[in-house]
C-alpha cells in the first residue's frame, strides 16, 4: 500500500461523521468492510459491531481486537428565542479551541446544517482590559444564521440533534503527515478494516473477534458491553493518544507506535508488557514508550469478567479532540505491522504465557 493510498483510505475514514449515540455512518462502514472478511458479523445492545474469524486450532483462544468508533461532538442543549443554539460536550473538549469553527448540525431526519461556534470580537472586550475570559462549553453560542427559535425548529432543529466538527483531511507539504479531525478514533477502525483484510486468508491459532465498540468518548461504555458479550480472553484496544512532542512531553508523531505502559485506569501486566516488547524488537517495529494521563477501552475490558488481560496498540497525534488534528502516515504502518504479527504468535500457548501468574 503507497502512502497515497493509505492516506485516500484515511480521508475516507475521517470524514465520517459520528458521535457517541449516533454512531451509525461508522458502524455501516464497517460492516460493509468486514463482512466478507470474517466468519459472522454480531452486534452488541449498544450498536458495537464485531466480526469473528473462527479457528480450526484445538483450544483456541478467543482474542479481541477492538477499536471505538465515535468522535468528539456536540449536542444541542436548548434553542433560544433569538435562533442560537446552545450545547453540551459529547466527550471533552478544551473550550479554548471551539469558538470560531464549523460544524455540521444532523436534524432528526438526517438534514444536515452548518452552523458555526460564536467569539467574541476584540472590539467588545475593550472595557474588560481587551481580556476574554475562558468560556465554558454550555455557555459558547452556536449559530446558524436563523433569525428566531420558530424558523430554527422550521428547519427541524431540536434539543437532542447533534453537532460534528466540519473539516477536511489534507497532507502535509511534506507528504509525511495528515491534517484531518476525528483520527480519535478513526484510527482505529482503519486499523481493524486493514487487519481482516491482511488476515483474510491467514490460518490463525485463535478466533478473532474484531471491531469496534460504541460510546468509548463519554465512559468507554461500550467496551463494558461488548467484552461482556463476546467473552475474550485478552483484549486488544486500539486508539489514538494525544502527542506532547511540540510541549516537551512523550508522545512523538513520526517515532512509531506506542508501548502504552500505564494510564489512570489501567496498568500494563508484566507478562503483556514483556510479550509486546520481545514481538516488537524480533518484528523491527518501531516503538516508543508512552505513560498516558487518559483511558481507553483497555481501562474497561480488564475488568470484566473476572479479568481479561489488555493493552492498547496505538498511535499519537498532535491536537486532539479538535477540529485539527496531525499526526504521521509511518506511524500507522508501524502499528499495523505491530498488530499483525500480535495476532499471528497468539496461540494457545503464548496466551497461557501472558496468563501466567
Amino acid at each position: 500500500m503507497t502512502k497515497l493510498d493509505l492516506f485516500n483510505k484515511i480521508k475516507t475514514v475521517t470524514e465520517l461523521d459520528g458521535i457517541a449515540g449516533y454512531e451509525t455512518n461508522i458502524r455501516d462502514f464497517l460492516r460493509t468492510k468486514i463482512t466478507p472478511l470474517t466468519d459472522e458479523v454480531q452486534t452488541d445492545g449498544l450498536g458495537g459491531i464485531f466480526g469473528i474469524k473462527h479457528s480450526t486450532a484445538n483450544n483456541a483462544p478467543r482474542v479481541m481486537v477492538a477499536a471505538h468508533m465515535d468522535e468528539v461532538g456536540f449536542m444541542v442543549s436548548e434553542i433560544k428565542a433569538d435562533g442560537t443554539l446552545r450545547v453540551v460536550g459529547i466527550g471533552g473538549w478544551n473550550p479554548l479551541v471551539v469558538s470560531s469553527q464549523r460544524f455540521t448540525l444532523y436534524t432528526r431526519d438526517n438534514t444536515a446544517i452548518p452552523v458555526i461556534s460564536g467569539s467574541v470580537p476584540p472590539h467588545f472586550l475593550r472595557g474588560n482590559n481587551g481580556g476574554a475570559s475562558l468560556p465554558k462549553v454550555e455557555d459558547i453560542v452556536f449559530d446558524g444564521g436563523f433569525a428566531n427559535k420558530e424558523e430554527a425548529e422550521s428547519f427541524g432543529v431540536r434539543p437532542g440533534d447533534i453537532i460534528v466538527p466540519k473539516s477536511e483531511a489534507i497532507l502535509t507539504a511534506n507528504q509525511k503527515n495528515v491534517i484531518s479531525k476525528a483520527w480519535d478514533n478513526r484510527y482505529g477502525v482503519l486499523m481493524i478494516t486493514e487487519l481482516l483484510e491482511k488476515l483474510k486468508d491467514e490460518q490463525l491459532g485463535n478466533t478473532l473477534i474484531a471491531g469496534a465498540n460504541v460510546q468509548e468518548e463519554v465512559g468507554l461504555r461500550g467496551a463494558h458491553v461488548s467484552t461482556t458479550q463476546f467473552d475474550p480472553e485478552i483484549f486488544f484496544a486500539v486508539d489514538c493518544s494525544p502527542a506532547g512532542d511540540v510541549y516537551g512531553n512523550q508522545g512523538q508523531i513520526g517515532q512509531g507506535t506506542l508501548i502504552r505502559f500505564y494510564d489512570p485506569g489501567h496498568l500494563m501486566l508484566k507478562d503483556m508488557r514483556d510479550f509486546l516488547l520481545t514481538t516488537a524488537e524480533e518484528a523491527g517495529i518501531k516503538f516508543q514508550y508512552y505513560c498516558a494521563k487518559g483511558g481507553t477501552d483497555a481501562g474497561a475490558a480488564h475488568l470484566k469478567n473476572g479479568g481479561i488481560p489488555s493493552t492498547t496498540i496505538g498511535v499519537c497525534a498532535r491536537y486532539i479532540h479538535s477540529h485539527q488534528t496531525l499526526y504521521a502516515l509511518d506511524d500507522f504502518l508501524q502499528a499495523q505491522n505491530f498488530l499483525q504479527t500480535i495476532i499471528k504468535k497468539l496461540d494457545r500457548s503464548t496466551v497461557d504465557l501472558i496468563k501466567n501468574y
